[in-house]
């Protein structure tokens, strides 16, 4: 079964998502804002996404929905991450990256 790309940013829309492979993912806002991106190592994509939820260790305020991009490696995925921060400048993304 493959996984879905895009769902909404909660337990239920975070569940479907691809997890077979590492991943860059993007939160963003209901009018399609990137507020923040990260990666996500393959098997941990669901795990690592929760933590975003509000409540969470690391909550991402305002996201409305979740969007994955699947990479063949870790490596492929954060230099895709590096680029998308630093074009998008996504404003809850605040370690410097």
């Amino acid at each position: 079964m493959v996984g879905k790309k895009s769902g909404s940013f909660d337990k239920k829309g975070i569940e479907g998502l691809a997890k077979d492979k590492p991943v860059v993912y993007k939160i963003e806002d209901n009018k399609g804002k990137n507020l923040y991106t990260g990666v996500a190592k393959r098997g941990r994509v669901e795990a690592r996404i929760k933590e975003h939820l509000p409540g969470a260790a690391d909550p991402v305020r305002g996201g409305a929905k979740v969007k994955i991009q699947q990479k063949p490696s870790i490596d492929k995925a954060k230099k895709s991450e590096a680029r998308i921060i630093k074009s998008q400048k996504p404003p809850q993304n605040i370690k410097g990256k």
